[in-house]
């Protein structure tokens, strides 16, 4: 009797794995782990895989030539939804839909003209916004950088935000803006992103914005290394005006290499939450240098998809995710608290709510 029981369950067990949602990821590049898009997909995917139930399968291409090979075995092995991580998959993803119009598919941030195809696609100009607009009330030089990954339309959707917010909050600053490259290499070359800020603040920035992916590192890197600017080396009309951040307790390694008149430099951070990447001490009481990340919550749209198909709800077609539908936003946790005051916290959320309202029109390019 114990062991047709156990049969039984195990036969049960089976049943209910077979019938379990299976979801394929084509991932960008950059891969899974680049800390910003690609790993708030992945962040998704197993957020649902432990709420829902589901089945997740990762595909990594060394190549971009190899990525509809990827996608058309997820649809060959018969998963319910496969979703393509980036705009770059857009061509693969609509190829392999149209093959097998009875499986589901999702496409972040490009837009399929296939009917089952759930395009996802995201407002980064009004999180750019507000993440402009923190930089432009904190700047102690009015100037601040923007580095842009890949040079396309994708992108200057950030840069417009950015700029736009940055100057709303102060008129006067100065906005620098440069692309890492015009390829997909442009997502994954942190040492040029490193080069690109050094030259920004070289120019006076101490602020500066990365929409680049993996490449982002590099400005991150660099700001680790470089922690401050002195005023003996500011570039001829720049100038400090503020220094919000006077009474923030500072690490002992900064103290030593920013003595003097100087004010701290700060990264910001995009997609994922990056603001603990600014921790180079390894401790959240003193001074961290990610100022604030620009939330692009892919992770959220990517959940919400997987739902949809668990629940028989699947919609092909675009599906757009902005402040309104907290597709977006910025980031205070306990690394940058004390570097964003309640006071900025309230006139961002003014901000926000005017954005959501459509009393502020933020510009795409």
């Amino acid at each position: 009797m114990k062991k047709i029981l156990t049969l039984a369950l195990a036969m049960t067990a089976t049943a209910a794995s077979a019938q379990a949602l299976r979801v394929g990821l084509a991932y960008d590049a950059g891969g899974k782990f680049d800390k910003s898009f690609n790993q708030s997909a992945y962040e998704g995917s197993q957020r649902a895989k432990k709420n829902l139930g589901i089945e997740t399968k990762d595909f990594e291409p060394s190549d971009p030539s190899q990525t509809v090979q990827g996608i058309r075995q997820f649809a060959q092995d018969g998963f319910d939804l496969t979703v393509g991580v980036g705009f770059a998959n857009n061509a693969s993803i609509s190829q392999v839909a149209k093959e097998n119009p009875d499986l589901f598919f999702g496409l972040i941030d490009d837009v399929s003209p296939e009917k089952n195809v759930a395009s996802l696609v995201f407002q980064e100009e009004q999180g750019s916004y507000l993440v402009g607009y923190l930089a432009g009330m904190n700047s102690s030089t009015g100037v601040v950088g923007f580095v842009g990954g890949m040079d396309i339309p994708l992108i200057h959707k950030f840069e417009a935000g950015f700029a736009a917010g940055a100057k709303a909050a102060n008129a006067k600053v100065k906005v620098i803006a440069q692309y890492v490259g015009t390829t997909p290499d442009a997502w994954n070359n942190p040492g040029k992103a490193k080069e690109i800020a050094g030259s920004m603040r070289a120019k006076g920035a101490d602020i500066i914005f990365a929409a680049a992916g993996g490449s982002g590192n590099g400005v991150i890197d660099y700001i680790k290394q470089t922690q401050c600017l002195k005023a003996g080396s500011l570039p001829s009309g720049v100038k400090f005006n503020s220094n919000n951040f006077a009474n923030v307790k500072k690490s002992a390694t900064y103290t030593k290499a920013c003595a003097g008149n100087t004010r701290p430099m700060f990264f910001i951070g995009v997609d994922s939450n990056q603001n603990y990447l600014g921790d180079f001490d390894k401790n959240p009481a003193t001074m961290n240098h990610g100022l604030t990340s620009m939330l692009k919550r892919v992770d959220n749209a990517v959940y919400a998809l997987i739902q949809d198909v668990k629940n028989n709800k699947f919609k092909g077609g675009e599906r757009r995710f902005g402040l309104k539908e907290a597709g977006v936003g910025y980031a205070v946790d306990q690394y940058n608290k004390v570097l964003i005051s309640s006071a900025q916290v309230a006139k961002v959320e003014a901000v926000k709510a005017k954005i959501i309202s459509g009393a502020i029109k933020v510009p795409t390019k």
